[in-house]
């Protein structure tokens, strides 16, 4: 039997805790052998127990951000969990944040649980989820595990009433500004204002909070941590320090970032690709030309080739890049923390990592929370600049389009997976599609016992997320027809090589992904008997989808005709 660790105490003070507990009669009554490490009271590692659970989850993260998916921003910690784990080539997301949420929590399309536009019913962001598509997190409390929620929540309803113990929830200032806790809650009680606040540190230190409690408290039970930073999510806000080590490497330009981060993947061992061409005529999916007015005349909303930039827009756009990889190597470093912690606790070789970004990066450029001071340093609470499609091609190497948007671009996410006990491979890839929806019937294969997540009821359909276990061992099919996509009238469908494709308004363009990820070379005419049976398949998933989310509605979220 286990002990969890009391830290820092004597072995005298250690057992003086325990006198009156259970495990101490038992101790003293049956004189049992227990390891304990009496230097600093750590936890030993149990053979066959359920792992933690670690989930990552950055914002309007590009596919090529991280070090070990192509980038020149050092993010050591995550290539480390790469190099000690596995990527993913081939997995997806929903192209926004708060259908990403629900599908990762749920395991079902958005549409699905109401939580991205479904015709006829209140849906979207101000959707409310079926009361049978309950949060896994619900699931885990039942088999046992402590659950914890650091950063951003985006999901209907309160994380402390959905199966959390903790939760720190950043509320709407995720999209304001960084250095101000505003509408930051700390298990639902208001977080005060400090001096030097950050919210991708505060994100991180309340994670290592609640695992220093796990091991002080609950050291005999299993932890599932939904860890949630906003980084890299406008507005571009970094410390100063951080922006420092970024200052001056981006004066190259977009143009020529994305053909060095293409020629690292293939380093890498990516598979091999070829580069679109940035769209110069594709710019924010919302036009807000105030903004454009406020951000002054360095900024540029369409992906132009950077030589045809002004010096002052050089500056200005190779500042903001250099922000936004602050950004990303500060998120990295706060990782580093919480995997310390895992470290310190004795949990890291038990523990089941996931990172991976809600959306692909973001071409939004606009003007939210206190405005934006031309005169402030750019990067400080007193600004607020955005990515823009011209960094975010780059982002999102070697893919198009962007976050909203359902080509590759928006919807391509790095995935890392990381588990020296329970995953035997190490630093290799796998290419087999997957998507959010896979995170938590994964989880819950690995956790619990209960398998209803998976089976159909009269009063919920089955999940169409597959676990992604038997990847962990090879490269291997998941068992599904196809993958399915709805974004704000953006449309695809992918089934094994081929991919059908329509951004709002268009017609369908067809891919063979598996020579042409970049959508270069439309195939449509070529197969026309292929488009065809893809846009029958993704109609019918459409209306089924329209209808669960229909079936169970209350009338009063209903929408007349």
């Amino acid at each position: 039997m286990l002990f969890h660790r009391m830290m820092p105490c004597s072995p005298a003070e250690y057992f003086g805790r325990l006198q009156h507990s259970f495990v101490a009669l038992i101790l003293a009554t049956c004189c049992l052998s227990v390891s304990v490490r009496t230097a600093n009271c750590e936890q030993q590692p149990t053979a066959g127990r359920a792992p933690n659970i670690v989930l990552i989850l950055a914002d309007d993260l590009g596919y090529s951000d991280l070090g070990c998916y192509g980038s020149e921003i050092a993010t050591p910690n995550l290539d480390g969990l790469a190099k000690g784990g596995l990527r993913y080539t081939n997995f997806y997301n929903t192209a926004r944040c708060w259908p990403t949420r629900a599908a990762v929590m749920t395991g079902y399309y958005p549409q699905q649980v109401r939580r991205d536009t479904v015709a006829g019913v209140k849906s979207g962001s101000q959707g409310t989820r079926p009361e049978w598509a309950r949060l896994f997190s619900q699931q885990l409390r039942e088999q046992n595990y402590r659950n914890y929620h650091s950063g951003k929540w985006h999901i209907d309803g309160r994380p402390l009433a959905q199966g959390f113990d903790h939760s720190y929830d950043l509320g709407g200032i995720s999209q304001s500004n960084y250095f101000k806790t505003g509408s930051v809650t700390d298990d639902e009680k208001p977080v005060p204002q400090s001096e030097g606040y950050y919210s991708t540190i505060g994100v991180a230190d309340h994670a290592v909070r609640c695992l220093q409690e796990h091991a002080e408290k609950f050291a005999d039970r299993p932890f599932f941590h939904y860890l949630c930073f906003t980084a890299p999510h406008f507005p571009l806000h970094a410390l100063p320090e951080d922006i420092k080590k970024y200052e001056g490497k981006y004066t190259a330009g977009w143009n020529e970032i994305q053909q060095r981060r293409f020629a690292k993947q293939q380093e890498l061992g990516f598979p091999a690709a070829e580069l679109p061409p940035m769209e110069r005529d594709v710019g924010p999916p919302y036009p807000f030309p105030a903004a454009m007015e406020k951000l002054g005349p360095g900024e540029v909303n369409r992906p132009l080739p950077w030589s045809e930039l002004t010096p002052e827009q050089q500056a200005f756009q190779a500042q903001k890049m250099a922000i936004h990889a602050a950004m990303v190597d500060r998120m990295d470093q706060e990782i580093g923390k919480v995997l310390a912690q895992l470290k310190a606790m004795n949990a890291f070789e038990n523990t089941l990592i996931f990172f991976h970004s809600d959306n692909g990066a973001s071409a939004e450029i606009m003007v939210r929370g206190d405005g934006h001071d031309p005169s402030a340093p750019l990067g400080s609470a007193a600004t607020y600049p955005c990515l823009g499609p011209g960094w975010s091609s780059c982002a999102n190497t070697p893919f198009r389009r962007h976050k909203t948007w359902v080509h590759e671009g928006g919807i391509s996410t790095p995935l890392i997976v990381h588990w020296p006990q329970g995953i035997a491979a190490k630093g290799e890839f796998r290419h087999t599609p997957g998507h959010v929806i896979d995170l938590s019937q994964t989880i819950l294969s690995v956790s619990t016992s209960d398998t209803a997540a998976t089976k159909i009821t009269a009063d919920h359909p089955a999940s169409p997320g597959r676990s992604l276990v038997p990847s962990f061992a090879k490269d291997t099919h998941l068992n599904r027809d196809a993958l399915w996509f709805l974004h704000e009238d953006n449309r695809a469908i992918r089934q094994g090589i081929w991919k059908l494709v329509a951004a709002k308004g268009n017609e369908w363009s067809l891919y063979d992904l598996s020579k042409d990820r970049g959508e270069t070379h439309n195939l449509a005419a070529e197969h026309p008997d292929k488009v065809k049976e893809l846009a029958a398949e993704w109609d019918r998933r459409a209306r089924e989808y329209s209808a669960t989310a229909l079936k169970d509605a209350p009338p009063a979220d209903l929408k007349k005709k």
